[in-house]
């Protein structure tokens, strides 16, 4: 099947160019000669490769009440993205082939998108005790994380690095230093805690950990990749490891580079780990993500059940979603305020995530999978999380006025959203 798309402004070789751009055989190519099945004139929009999430949790198996394989794929098409990498917190842990096995069964089933499981850093991913089977899992995996828990012994850590380091594979660390950490901690440990009576989460928790971690990487070669960076000090910690040749790479998430603490609410909306932290934070990844410390900006998208996240902050579980949100906040709050340009969120959002974690696409060029995105920068509307797509509903941006829309997505030369055939009629 040949589609022609006709008329957009097309992302290539770091800029946009008005050109027009067939899909054959899975493929982009820009012979737009002899006849098409389908032809879409898409003039007024602009397509980039389609963005990729290496910080997701689909929740299958173990807890599909929350999210399921189908319906967190189906949320990431609509949210233009056209891969994912699905974190490890599940049941069973994939910490073994045989239990990696069922969740790759059901992304056979089911996925709507592009799927990359992680493998466990630590065999329970608690961040203590035994290595999960990292040889046997190695191939069947994007990396190796133990999300949600850090790993808390440097001896651990560093074995941990040494194997994945052999095996090609990145250590995908969740910083987090539970020796520094209060019992019952929610929020951020700033002024708004102490002025509510919340117990505080405190930034050396994260930062202490990217310190150890950056420097047993800088000991033995390993490529190391930092989630959900929020504060300043993980940030300059980065920027001068990336300055000596450390292979250390980072993300952050929308509400870390658009909310401080001071914006809290008693809603358990406003509740993930970790938490959104002070202006001199934001301040620092905004910067970051500017001059390249930054590499990606992902969701860290974390859906739970209504009940789970009604308990307000103290009581409610960690996580909110994001993958129907991200392109519009990211292009609202950013591009169109002039903090990043729109090539600038393409990188971040479309081609670093491939580059660093090895996933296909990220180039429209001929012969390249054709896993675009078609957006309407000039839509504006509300956030809806009722008409989302993903059964978690709980967003920082419910109710928003944001600008820009996905129009189709595509992965693997297949059309996987379509706003026009897939979303309710209003």
């Amino acid at each position: 099947m040949r589609t022609l798309l006709k008329g957009a402004e097309v992302y290539t070789d770091g800029g946009f160019v008005r050109r027009d751009i067939s899909i054959c055989d899975g493929k982009i190519s820009f012979d737009i000669t002899g006849a098409f099945d389908v032809s879409e004139n898409i003039e007024g929009f602009v397509v980039i490769p389609g963005f990729a999430d290496v910080h997701v949790h689909l929740r299958e198996p173990g807890f599909s009440y929350k999210e399921t394989i189908r319906t967190g794929s189906m949320a990431a098409a609509r949210g233009g993205y056209s891969a994912v990498c699905a974190m490890p917190n599940l049941k069973p842990v994939p910490s073994t082939r045989e239990s990696l096995s069922q969740e790759i069964d059901i992304i056979e089933r089911d996925a709507v998108v592009r799927v990359y499981p992680y493998g466990a850093i630590t065999m329970d991913q608690s961040g203590r005790g035994e290595l999960s089977d990292m040889e046997e899992m190695a191939d069947n995996v994007i990396a190796f994380s133990d999300d949600g828990k850090g790993v808390q012994t440097a001896e651990l850590m560093e074995e941990a690095m040494k194997r994945a380091a052999k095996l090609g594979k990145l250590i995908v660390a969740h910083c987090e230093d539970e020796s520094e950490l209060k019992k019952g901690g929610c929020i951020h440990d700033g002024r708004f805690a102490r002025e509510h009576g919340y117990i505080g989460i405190n930034s050396a928790s994260e930062w202490k950990q990217v310190k150890r971690d950056i420097e047993l990487a800088e000991r033995t070669g390993a490529s190391y990749h930092v989630c959900h960076v929020s504060t300043k000090e993980s940030v300059e910690l980065i920027r001068e490891a990336k300055k000596r040749g450390v292979k250390v790479t980072c993300e952050t998430g929308p509400h870390y580079l658009i909310y401080t603490d001071e914006d809290l609410k008693e809603d358990g909306s406003w509740k993930m780990n970790p938490p959104i932290r002070e202006a001199a934070d934001r301040d620092a990844l905004l910067r970051g993500i500017k001059d390249g410390t930054v590499d990606c900006i992902i969701t860290d998208h974390a859906p739970h059940s209504k009940e789970e996240k009604s308990k307000g902050l103290a009581g409610s579980a960690f996580g909110i979603v994001g993958l129907e949100t991200a392109f519009p906040v990211v292009y609202s709050r950013l591009v169109k305020t002039g903090e990043i340009s729109l090539e600038r969120m393409v990188e971040l959002m479309s081609i670093n995530p491939r580059r660093i974690f090895g996933i296909p696409g990220g180039s429209i060029a001929d012969g390249e999978p054709a896993d675009i995105c078609v957006l309407d920068l000039n839509k504006e509307y509300d956030i809806d999380s009722s008409t989302f797509f993903s059964m978690g509903k709980s967003t920082l941006f419910d109710g928003q006025r944001v600008w820009g829309e996905v129009v189709m997505n595509f992965v693997k030369g297949e059309k996987v959203f379509d706003r026009e055939r897939d979303l309710p009629e209003k």
